[in-house]
């Protein structure tokens, strides 16, 4: 049996039943997303004066994949384009150049993560406090950890921004210049923590919206990566359809493109 409407309109709407599919999808995702603005924007503005975190983003990054993911809107349009002007060639080369944006896009975000959860927050029992990274790069260290495993000392290296403590150390004098490393004994440690979604508010909400996000582009990229596998099959089989299937998967891409938008300056610029 064949299923009516997947070239032609329908009658009632004017759209074919994709198409219709993907709109009434989308508007469940301005809802999800909508909840977490409001979500952010509450929190935000309940935030004692001052207390909101600021510049713990990397801005260059971010515009970067912000640059990314508007070309690969671009190359989603082209190789739409393309099919309805009967050039596959082009749209292979178009959709591949989509899936490959992509992929950098996710890659240049796990950087992000991992250096957050390589960047550290100490406090020291005499009240001084400080952020940098841990010699070696550990991730997701803290008190606990160093003292179960019989950790007596850690090298950090403290950002520019803050100058070193003058923490006890083991026969190793403790550098006051900034950014120098220096050797902090445990037992001086009232705190340990790095910047992950536990950290505070700001970076749970910036973790649970960009999380979400990037599970959006990995989940557009693989469809977009089937369809283009497929691709010379449904040409020869129905090509309309599948000029029909790639307005649709573009559509979502363009609604992933246009959260990122949104995404950037709310969390790295304001």
């Amino acid at each position: 049996m064949e299923i009516p409407y997947t070239v032609h309109p329908r009658e009632d709407t004017g759209l074919y039943n994709a198409k219709l599919g993907i709109w009434l999808f989308l508007a469940s995702e301005v809802m999800l997303f909508g909840a977490l603005f409001s979500s952010y924007i509450l929190l935000r503005v309940g935030a004692a004066p001052g207390a909101w975190p600021h510049g713990l983003l990397n801005i260059p990054i971010g515009t970067l994949n912000t640059l990314v993911l508007i070309t690969s809107s671009v190359t989603v349009v082209m190789a739409w384009a393309s099919l309805k002007m009967n050039q596959l060639s082009r749209f292979k080369i178009y959709q591949s150049l989509t899936v490959l944006f992509a992929l950098i896009f996710v890659c240049i975000k796990s950087f992000e993560y991992h250096d957050k959860f390589t960047h550290y927050e100490v406090v020291l029992k005499d009240g001084k406090s400080m952020t940098g990274h841990i010699e070696g790069s550990p991730m997701f260290w803290n008190l606990t950890k160093l003292n179960a495993n019989k950790i007596a000392s850690i090298t950090f290296t403290p950002d520019a921004a803050h100058g070193a403590p003058d923490a006890k150390s083991e026969g190793t004098a403790a550098s006051s210049a900034h950014g120098e490393p220096t050797k902090i004994a445990t037992s001086d440690i009232l705190k340990l923590e790095c910047f992950g979604p536990f950290h505070n508010t700001y970076l749970a909400i910036y973790f649970t919206l960009t999380a979400l996000h990037a599970l959006h582009v990995i989940g557009g990229a693989i469809v977009i990566a089937y369809i283009l596998l497929t691709a010379g099959r449904w040409w020869k089989k129905n090509p309309e359809q599948l000029t029909n299937r790639v307005e649709v998967s573009g559509l979502f891409w363009h609604f992933v493109d246009l959260v990122w938008i949104f995404l950037f300056p709310v969390l790295y610029l304001l």
